[in-house]
């Protein structure tokens, strides 16, 4: 049973996510088109509703390949049954927050979950992405931020504009990243919630893993220390930020995609990218077992 508990799950959209010991692979390319970067709510039912057929009881980490899947973290953080309420800490370059009139997508998933009885609190750490500053303002989901459900901890980005508003509880904006790490590891010494992890690797700098978003500055011992302190134990986690290239069939999709300035993929990198990016699961892995 112990083994099952920590099988890593990989939901295989995008052919992005290199082999992992006694992983489970979940075939589902066929939806790629209508998940990938967004989807209506319909579309994200029916996505639910196939992962609680397929997917087992107990599991591991759920892979999701790129960051253009983050949104899929909220069908798996819904799927969490228990008593106890639990904090979702969120690592990613961007705040995953912002409004979106189509239904749901990588960049706004993080206030379904906020909506969550079952969520506590939601934490997301490592941004640097200038969403969240004055000029973005209008851009943010304001109500979870405002009823304490969602704290945004960021690193060089001018917040100043959430004194204005009455929000800066919620924002926790640092110098550096060691800085972040530190403040929230003590944080963390007082919190008696366990945790849902999830995990978008483009919170690291290039250096460590490159991705197809704008990158952030964290280091892999900054994201080791913050899973350590995660000590009241892991109800479940997820990872994406794999590099990999899709060229939409919608034209809808094309458009947002180019809109969001998305970094351009090398192909004659790809291999080196992807291995480096295999080599940083490893090492994450090894870390969520030891909070599972």
């Amino acid at each position: 049973m112990g083994e099952l508990a920590h099988r890593p799950v990989v939901l295989d959209i995008d052919r992005s996510v290199g082999p992992l010991p006694g992983r489970l692979v979940l075939p589902l390319e066929h939806w790629q088109e209508s998940i990938r970067f967004g989807c209506s709510l319909a579309t994200m039912r029916r996505f639910r509703t196939m992962l609680d057929e397929l997917l087992p009881e107990r599991h591991g980490t759920v892979f999701t390949g790129s960051g253009d899947f983050h949104h899929l973290s909220w069908p798996l953080i819904e799927r969490v049954h228990g008593d106890t309420p639990f904090q979702v800490v969120v690592l990613d370059n961007h705040p995953d927050n912002m409004r979106f009139p189509f239904g749901v997508h990588c960049g706004s998933w993080v206030r379904k979950v906020a909506l969550l009885p079952q969520v506590s609190h939601v934490h997301v750490l490592g941004i640097t992405s200038h969403d969240i500053g004055a000029g973005h303002a209008w851009e943010n989901y304001l109500a979870p931020l405002r009823r304490g459900k969602l704290s945004y901890w960021s690193i060089g980005v001018d917040t100043g504009w959430s004194r204005r508003f009455g929000l800066a509880h919620a924002f926790h904006g640092f110098d550096t990243p060691a800085a972040l790490v530190d403040a929230f590891v003590e944080r963390q010494r007082t919190q008696a919630a366990p945790s849902y992890l999830s995990i978008n690797k483009d919170v690291f700098a290039p250096e460590v893993a490159r991705t197809n978003w704008d990158q952030g500055r964290l280091q892999l011992d900054h994201a080791l220390a913050l899973i350590d302190s995660l000590r009241r134990g892991l109800v479940g986690s997820d990872i994406n930020g794999e590099v990999s290239h899709y060229r939409y069939k919608s034209w809808w999709k094309r458009r947002l995609s180019a809109l969001m300035a998305q970094p351009a993929i090398d192909p004659a990198q790809l291999t080196d990218w992807q291995a480096q990016q295999h080599a940083l699961n490893l090492q994450l892995l090894a870390a969520i077992a030891a909070r599972s």
